[in-house]
């Protein structure tokens, strides 16, 4: 069975204020404060819900909350929005009335996040299915998009609503949502170009500098630093916990969404930007030769960009800007403007340009999101508008926003009354009138058509002539000197004349709410709201696609030469439609206070919440509430909440609910005018008989708590009496089962020994009887084995006597053979000719059979590895060999040279282009190409050469311009000659009386010494008809220089250029070379 619960259970102050006693001003904010510090932000009067802001994210709006108050009485459970939310949607789904929720409360109050909170419940707890999802979506995504056009940071609230804002939800008759229609109330568009210190412009501007590309910047001209633009203001720019950037991909998405086109979002984002660039257009003054002043536009680069953006020619908007034209009739009156006309007509085209594009924004989302179909739907409004506003300087904005308020109090007063004389109609109670104080008189003092105030001030601004705002005040002196709720320093009251908390330029109103105080400063341009006909032309004439339908009144086909609305007539008729469509719903109220000014969590300002109790009314409501019964509820949750104060009806009553407690109060002694019985409910007049039962009700269940945990504590001790009792039987069994085990475990074990010992003895002496008879069979069939072999070598022993010596030794020949043959087959070397190892002889007499096996495997196995060789291989190891067979153990510089692979081109002649031309100079295949030092006969210096090797000669070449210097035909060659050290010199000793040898032998240096002769020596020696080259291995040997003789001499020392050998000239027939001592 569910437990049900209800709104005074558990309750911290007062839920209701409604049974708030005693009722003050100090008692109703003494209760707030309590709630608020125990976070309970939600208060009830009757069916109203109080709302306080608690700035902090609390765990009271989880999808578990949505269905806890899901289809729940609105009393049931403690005071909740969704309680609210979910009466309304139920009376609008079961008995098919209209809904209104009203939300209303100063800026910073929690307005916004409460519609939010209502319109995500009714979403949440409605039908689901594709197209309703959509729907849903759809309106739910609508907020973030108005809340970017029509939200700024104030000082009172980081996400004020700057616009008031009426949104009709239709649903069909399953209560499944349709669509949506929203309406918006007088949008803030002085903010567009002028902030309060300490605020920011709309939401968008900044997060449009934030959020878009780079690329989408580019194209709108804009960038991202805010400081570039007037219109934004700087001291507030960044917020704590906004995120620019992210919000702005929110509404890009929530756009898509809601149904905007790519090109749609486009054209919004391009005036946006424009609105930027207009406040950048400054003016310069300019003086006629007539002594008129005009004005000039300072820098065009701004007007240039803006008209890029609208598709504006940039001469009519600067035009507009420079001239005004007045129609009348037939006449036409061009008139020039100075400065100031020029900034204010700047703003003005901005304030206009930006409250058009959002009305354009409400029209375009409406269109998106109306239900579909012309049949009759359920509805349920949603009205989020603004609070009533005190501020030290209130204007006209604050003037109709307060007489806004004023209508929504009478509407308010006048549907409570009439819900509660129709509740007690319909329970058959009688009605009693209730006196209250009636704001209508305050309403006739603003809105009368013939002395109103608003009235007034449209009159004075149709009025031709000179029109100020001291002259409207004048009349207002005039007129409502004598109204009760009026108050100037000038009007005909004496009693004002010396109020110095009054100045000269203002008037003061009595509201339902308290005095404000309001300077007429502003009242008429405000009301005005003019453009000129000339800016509004010049935008008509843009090939913007948005541009021509914000601005109709432009087109030039179309000229309207009656005056345009005032902004006071169409906000009164606004708020009359809005009145009307309200009255024809049922209204539910959400009153939203702010605890501090400081919007910050667990802080509760008395002063601030109670001036916002009394310009709210509460105090009012309350009382209203109170004049008949504090309390009513029905019979069924009444029998069940006080059934166990008597006797009769406790626990279960059998007869109706009615009967049952109309015995209930008898048995409790209620004096009979403290309640009465409607026909479904129980009315109760005063709180203090509510508060009696309650507490009646309190001692009664401590008592039945009492019994039942008497009841549950001997309950439980006899169960655990009796499952000891039950354990210890079962733990007794246990214990018996265990030691009979222990003891039969016992027993089998000593049978099994003694089987054990028994099968042992046994087994032993059947063991000795098997043994016996074995050893006797064994003994008989050695005895006839060696009987039977005397009887038969005796037999035979004539027949091998002669042969058998030979045989048994080559029998012992082949098997120690085939044994030999055996294990040297599993134990041979590796294949790698360089392996020495060879298994040992295992017999003397296999001495020579052993070293030749051993050569054969060696020249299988060279063979082996000489068969994977190419012939490039083949012809590397030749030369390497060739180079052992020359230099090994004769000169220093081979064991270095061993490791080092014979290249031969190491020029890479034939790739390189910086040797093309030698290249083609050489007819045969170069055999080796390097860099040597040609050694100078002089000084012993050496000089860089560039040596080819080809078969048929030796050629010296310049190594920068690859001349060639010298070549050497191979048979001109008779010797080379080397040291036995380091070094790399080596001599070229050349045929005496050749061709080559005029100049002498050549004497040459090279890092690769070991392969140049080798290859020289291969040269040589593959030619038949050439004599065998010699190589002369010496420390000392001549050298042919022209016609002297010159010795080389090698010699160790130390060095002196690096590790490299050095050549000196000592003298005409001496040239010393040092070469390193290596370690």
């Amino acid at each position: 069975m569910e437990v049900k619960t209800s709104l005074l259970d558990n309750m911290i102050g007062v839920g209701d204020m409604v049974l708030l006693e005693p009722l003050s001003e100090d008692s109703f904010i003494e209760n707030l404060r309590k709630r608020f510090d125990h976070n309970e932000i939600y208060t009830y009067i009757g069916s109203v819900v109080i709302s306080m802001n608690p700035y902090r994210t609390l765990p009271i709006f989880t999808p578990d909350k949505v269905e806890e108050y899901r289809n729940r009485n609105f009393y049931e459970l403690s005071p909740h929005i969704y309680a609210l939310a979910d009466e309304a949607y139920r009376s609008l789904r079961d008995q098919d009335k209209d809904q209104c929720i009203l939300i209303t409360g100063e800026s910073g109050a929690g307005k916004t996040e409460a519609s939010k909170l209502v319109m995500s419940y009714v979403a949440a707890v409605c039908g689901k299915g594709q197209e309703v999802n959509k729907v849903k979506e759809q309106l739910l995504q609508s907020n973030p998009v108005l809340e970017a056009f029509g939200n700024a940071k104030t000082v009172r609230n980081d996400n004020s609503s700057r616009f008031g804002k009426y949104m009709d939800i239709e649903f069909d008759f399953k209560g499944d949502p349709l669509g949506g229609v929203i309406s918006n109330y007088l949008l803030e568009k002085s903010r567009v170009v002028k902030q309060p210190r300490g605020e920011r412009n709309f939401h968008v501007f900044y997060q449009l500098l934030s959020g878009a590309s780079e690329d989408t910047l580019k194209k709108l001209k804009l960038e991202r630093d805010f400081s570039k633009y007037n219109y934004l203001s700087l001291d507030s720019a960044a917020v704590n916990g906004l995120d620019d950037a992210a919000n702005f991909r929110t509404v890009r998405n929530a756009m898509q969404i809601v149904g905007f086109m790519e090109d749609e979002v486009q054209s919004v984002l391009e005036l946006v930007a424009a609105v930027l660039k207009l406040g950048n257009i400054e003016f310069k003054p300019e003086s006629r030769c007539n002594g008129i002043d005009e004005s000039r536009v300072k820098d065009k680069n701004d007007l240039k960009e803006m008209c890029e953006l609208l598709g504006i020619e940039q001469s009519v908007l600067e035009r507009a800007f420079s001239y005004r034209t007045v129609e009348a009739k037939l006449e036409k009156v061009s008139t020039t403007l100075n400065v100031s006309q020029a900034y204010y007509a700047r703003d003005a085209l901005a304030k206009n340009l930006y409250s058009r594009l959002f009305s354009w924004l409400v029209a375009r989302i409406n269109e998106s999101i109306k239900a579909q179909g012309k049949t009759r739907h359920k509805v349920m409004g949603v009205l989020d508008i603004y609070g009533f506003e005190i501020f030290e300087e209130n204007s006209f904005e604050q003037f109709i926003i307060n007489y806004c308020n004023e209508k929504l109090q009478q509407i308010f007063i006048e549907l409570t009354l009439r819900e509660e004389q129709e509740e007690y109609i319909r329970e058959g109670i009688e009605w009693t009138n209730i006196e209250y104080f009636n704001n209508a008189i305050i309403c006739d003092l603003i809105e009368n058509n013939q002395n109103g105030i608003m009235a007034m001030l449209d009159e004075e601004c149709l009025r031709p002539g000179t029109v100020t705002d001291e002259t409207f005040l004048d009349k207002l002196n005039t007129i409502c000197a004598e109204h009760q709720h009026f108050e100037s320093r000038l009007s005909k009251n004496s009693k004002f004349l010396t109020d110095h908390s009054l100045p000269h330029n203002c008037f003061r109103i009595q509201h339902y709410a308290g005095k404000v105080l309001y300077r007429v400063e502003g009242f008429v341009d405000k009301n005005n709201d003019l453009l000129y006909r000339d800016l509004s032309q010049a935008m008509y004439k843009a090939t913007h696609s948005l541009i021509k339908q914000l601005f109709p009144e432009g087109n030039p086909s179309k000229v309207n030469l009656k005056r345009p609305l005032t902004a006071g007539f169409q906000f009164r008729a606004s708020v009359g439609t809005l009145m009307r469509n309200l009255q024809t719903k049922n209204p539910n109220y959400i009153r939203c206070i702010k605890p501090n000014d400081k919007k910050a969590a667990h802080i509760f300002t008395d002063s601030l919440v109670c001036h916002q109790v009394r310009y709210l009314g509460l105090m009012e409501n309350v009382r209203v509430r109170r004049a008949g019964y504090a309390f009513r509820q029905t019979y069924e949750p009444c029998l069940e909440r006080y059934k166990m104060l008597c006797k009769r009806t406790w626990p279960h009553w059998r007869g109706p609910a009615r009967e049952g407690v109309e015995v209930l109060m008898a048995d409790l002694q209620v004096p009979t005018e403290e309640f009465s019985y409607g026909r479904s409910k129980i009315f109760i007049r005063n709180p203090r008989t509510l508060f009696s039962l309650e507490e009646r009700r309190r001692q009664c269940l401590q008592n039945l708590a009492t019994l039942i945990q008497k009841i549950y504590r001997g309950w439980k001790c006899r169960t655990h009496f009796l499952l000891l009792k039950k354990s210890q039987v079962v733990v007794a069994a246990w214990y018996r089962r265990y030691a009979q085990q222990k003891k039969y475990q016992k027993i089998k074990s000593a049978t099994t020994v003694v089987q054990s010992y028994t099968r042992g003895w046994k087994a032993r002496t059947l063991l000795r009887e098997l043994k016996y008879q074995k050893r006797c069979k064994e003994a008989v069939t050695t005895i006839a084995a060696y009987w039977h072999g005397t009887q038969v070598r005796r037999e035979y022993r004539k027949f091998f006597r002669a042969n058998a010596g030979k045989k048994i030794y080559n029998f012992t020949i082949q098997r120690i053979l085939q044994k030999y043959f055996l294990s040297l087959r599993s134990t041979l070397p590796s294949m790698s000719p360089i392996d020495k190892n060879w298994p040992p002889r295992p017999y003397m007499f296999l001495d020579g059979v052993h070293s030749e096996l051993r050569r054969i495997f060696h020249l299988w196995r060279c063979k082996k590895y000489r068969s994977q060789f190419t012939d490039e291989k083949k012809a590397v190891y030749e030369e390497k060999l060739e180079a052992s067979e020359i230099f090994k153990d004769k000169k220093a510089l081979y064991p270095s040279s061993v490791s080092q692979p014979f290249r031969g081109d190491y020029l890479e002649i034939s790739k390189n282009p910086k040797y093309q031309k030698l290249n083609s100079s050489v007819e045969e295949k170069v055999l080796l190409a390097d860099v040597v030092n040609k050694i100078n006969r002089a000084n012993g210096k050496g000089t860089a050469r560039i040596f080819l090797l080809t078969k048929n000669g030796v050629l010296l070449a310049d190594q920068k311009t690859g001349q060639v210097k010298a070549s050497v035909p191979l048979p001109d060659l008779t010797s080379v000659s080397v040291s036995t050290q380091s070094d790399g010199f080596f001599a070229l000793r050349l045929k005496e009386g050749s061709a080559s040898a005029v100049k002498g032998d050549f004497l040459l240096s090279s890092e690769h010494l070991i392969e140049i002769i080798t290859k020289i020596h291969r040269v040589g020696a593959s030619a038949a008809d050439r004599e065998q080259l010699n190589i002369d291995i010496s420390d000392e040997f001549l050298v042919q220089f022209k016609q002297d003789k010159v010795c080389v001499k090698f010699i160790q020392g130390a060095p002196k250029n690096g590790n490299s050998a050095s050549c000196k000239r000592k003298n005409n027939r001496l040239l010393e070379v040092s070469v390193p001592t290596t370690a």
